[in-house]
């Protein structure tokens, strides 16, 4: 990590946690003359989790949260919702304005459709699933100011703690909203569009990619909901089938 501020403040979360020692891994050495072309680093979700965690606990641990920028310009953490023990988690990008209102994940127009799309999915589906069932949550718990995209250092502050809620709740599958989750989950550069349609892994849980309800949303997209709805079919049979 070359920026010395968000390693101060990386460090001072590892000490909120009570972890006192850290161990850093001894880079592989290339030879200057080697050809071998080298995996690129890419930002990714910290790995990093305490014994015995649970959801409250992290809920707690995130407190009234100033570790970046982002909270400057918030009213509510919207920390996560749904059932703590479900099969399915969802992944999002950043609280919106009503979300940040109400401190609850997909409560604005792309929530009522991301709500109507997995309860109507199910149905037609013959699966007897409702949101309360699914958890829902973001990569950052604060809403980026004018909904821009979470800057890096934001995700990766914040992302430790989806890195710890995702691992408390051990889902059969994840599914990514949009291009921000899933390179916050997946560490890569490729957007939905290449993603989706295939099955990829979080820490060997599988993962689907999709397009973000927001998007979906715009009039000109038929094409893009008749996938997300393939994609949903997709992920809903196989949990729970």
């Amino acid at each position: 990590m070359n920026n010395p501020e968000a390693l101060r403040r990386q460090l001072e979360y590892f000490q909120d946690l009570g972890i006192k020692d850290l161990y850093r891994r001894t880079p592989t050495l290339v030879s200057a003359a080697s050809t071998e072309p080298q995996p690129p680093m890419e930002t990714q979700l910290p790995g990093l989790a305490p014994e015995y965690d649970t959801l409250q606990r992290i809920s707690t641990d995130i407190g009234d949260c100033t570790r970046c920028r982002l909270s400057k310009g918030r009213n509510k953490i919207v920390f996560g919702d749904g059932n703590p023990e479900a099969k399915l988690v969802f992944v999002g990008e950043g609280p919106g304005a009503d979300e940040d209102a109400q401190g609850i994940p997909f409560v604005g127009r792309a929530g009522q459709l991301l709500t109507q799309m997995i309860e109507n999915t199910a149905a037609k589906e013959g699966i007897p699933l409702k949101r309360p069932d699914v958890y829902i949550c973001n990569v950052v718990k604060c809403r980026p100011p004018e909904n821009r995209n979470p800057e890096p250092d934001e995700m990766q502050i914040c992302g430790q703690f989806l890195f710890r809620q995702l691992s408390v709740i051990k889902p059969k599958a994840i599914c990514a909203l949009g291009s921000t989750a899933a390179k916050a989950l997946l560490g890569g550069k490729d957007g939905v569009t290449k993603l989706r349609g295939n099955w990829h892994k979080w820490h060997d849980i599988p993962l689907l990619v999709t397009y973000h309800p927001s998007y979906l949303l715009r009039a000109y997209n038929q094409t893009a909901k008749r996938e997300a709805w393939e994609d949903l079919k997709k992920i809903l049979h196989f949990v729970y089938d």
